[in-house]
């Protein structure tokens, strides 16, 4: 499957889906075998106090370690994650994250996911999550 197919089959999605007028519509690039993304959040992102959602920040960072393997034409599902909040986001703070795999058995990928504020590369979350394969 080419890459340009791969991504008309998320266009709804919440995250990257350039057809949902209610997303994020991030684009997200490979770099070897890296995959990144910036975004910047806006008031509609926000949880409070001016503070980015952690919902928001999780969903970016979920999809930033998918696309490393769907921009490689592989169609795969989250089945278990965990997050590590290192440091609360304002809105209006430009913000780029990572995704690459660290592991594979089987059917099972395990990948990583690293958020990062712009101006300083402070560390803000960073996740590790287990995917699994579509056959």
């Amino acid at each position: 499957m080419n890459v340009q197919n791969t991504t008309e089959m998320a266009d709804n999605c919440f995250v990257c889906g350039s057809n949902n007028s209610f997303g994020l519509r991030i684009k997200f690039t490979l770099d070897g075998k890296v995959c990144r993304s910036e975004f910047t959040p806006d008031e509609r992102h926000q949880g409070y106090d001016n503070i980015l959602h952690g919902g928001i920040l999780f969903s970016i960072l979920d999809d930033v370690m998918a696309n490393c393997l769907f921009l490689n034409g592989v169609k795969c599902y989250s089945a278990r994650s965990e997050i590590r909040y290192r440091s609360p986001v304002e809105i209006s703070t430009p913000l780029r994250f990572e995704g690459f795999v660290e592991n594979k058995k089987k059917s099972f990928v395990f990948l990583r996911g690293m958020g990062f504020r712009i101006k300083d590369e402070k560390l803000i979350a960073e996740a590790r999550s287990t995917f699994i394969m579509k056959p």
